[in-house]
């Protein structure tokens, strides 16, 4: 399985995740400027990445912070976090990777700062590996959800490209696959940025996993004919009552899917689960450059002076989730109150 992100001596490189499946290539960030560039401009995507890739670049960050007390590199590497934080503002692994990394500071006073650069470090590695097991935890506890047989429907990209590796809703495939379960997968191609043509497909494609891929408005048709037996999609951010911020177009498959009887699961880390936002109406909606929409590698594919609307993601209520699949294990409606008693045994 190829790494999505990872160190390169003190550097960091990434999949330019732009440029798949047409080539592999390496996109290597020399400093944290870099990193917030590649994050804002889709280099790297998906939630539990782009907080592994804040956090790195954190580090990264730190190193370069000439400071002569502990002070002085605590309010510059905040201003650092600052900038890191604004990236991407639907992703709350961002925020979350931040958060954590920020704390590491804050409760280091007293440490030389030559030590501390190496605990950031550190721990920036500590959140990439976690990030891959905690992914192979929630694949084990979801395929379980995967009948012997099944086609499952998935919308965007939730795999190893969308995390440090493994995947969120394709670990739990892989998984299941590992199982012996006779799974074949249809992709949703996920318009603007096509990543369920581009990455979904080419990384089961790599695993000899079947699939096959549909226009984004084909899903509500092969649902009404049966093809499809359930849904797994990942998530950005998830409100304290269960509603799921993912990728645009997520929540019109969850209507479809519960119009049709078919299960519609959700498979995030906890660290997507936001408690401070109590609905889903709280949780922030990126709004990205309408180009995207009538323009593709450059080329303008509708007419001259057309606009557009282009919402990164969408916010899918809780009434249409049947379940959430977490390290710890499937969260099952009432979700409010699940999700609160989880946090509170922590």
């Amino acid at each position: 399985m190829i790494p999505t992100i990872e160190w390169s001596g003190k550097y960091i490189r990434m999949i330019d995740q732009r440029k798949i499946p047409r080539k592999l290539e390496w996109y290597t960030c020399r400093n944290y400027v870099q990193v917030i560039n590649a994050i804002e401009k889709m280099v790297i995507r998906g939630a539990p990445a782009i907080g592994v890739a804040a956090a790195m670049g954190l580090a990264l960050g730190a190193e370069s912070i000439k400071a002569h007390s502990y002070d002085d590199f605590k309010r510059n590497f905040k201003k650092i976090a600052d900038k890191m934080i604004k990236a991407r503002p639907t992703a709350v692994n961002l925020g979350w990777a931040v958060e954590r990394m920020s704390q590491l500071v804050d409760k280091a006073p007293n440490t030389p700062l030559d030590i501390l650069k190496k605990k950031l470090r550190a721990e920036a590695d500590n959140i990439l590996r976690e990030d891959i097991e905690i992914n192979r935890q929630m694949g084990q506890y979801g395929q379980g959800l995967i009948p012997g047989k099944a086609t499952v429907l998935t919308h965007c990209n939730a795999g190893a490209l969308a995390t440090a590796g493994y995947g969120t809703a394709l670990g739990v495939i892989r998984a299941a696959r590992e199982k012996g379960k006779n799974v074949r997968v249809i992709a949703d191609e996920t318009r603007p940025w096509l990543q369920g043509l581009r990455l979904t497909a080419f990384e089961l494609m790599q695993d000899h996993i079947p699939v096959s891929v549909i226009a984004d408005n084909a899903a509500g048709s092969l649902m009404r004919q049966k093809v499809i037996d359930l849904v797994i999609t990942g998530a950005d951010r998830i409100a304290a009552n269960g509603d799921v911020a993912n990728k645009i177009g997520t929540y019109q498959v969850a209507v479809l899917a519960r119009e049709n009887r078919i299960p519609f699961y959700v498979a995030a880390p906890l660290s997507t689960i936001d408690p401070q936002k109590k609905t889903g109406d709280m949780i922030p909606i990126e709004e990205r450059d309408p180009e995207e929409i009538f323009r593709f590698e450059n080329k303008q594919i509708g007419p001259k002076g057309i606009k557009a609307i282009n919402p990164a993601f969408d916010i899918t209520p809780n009434k249409y989730i049947s379940a959430i699949i977490t390290e710890k294990g499937i969260l099952r409606p009432p979700f409010k109150k699940k999700i609160r008693e989880l946090f509170h045994s922590r």
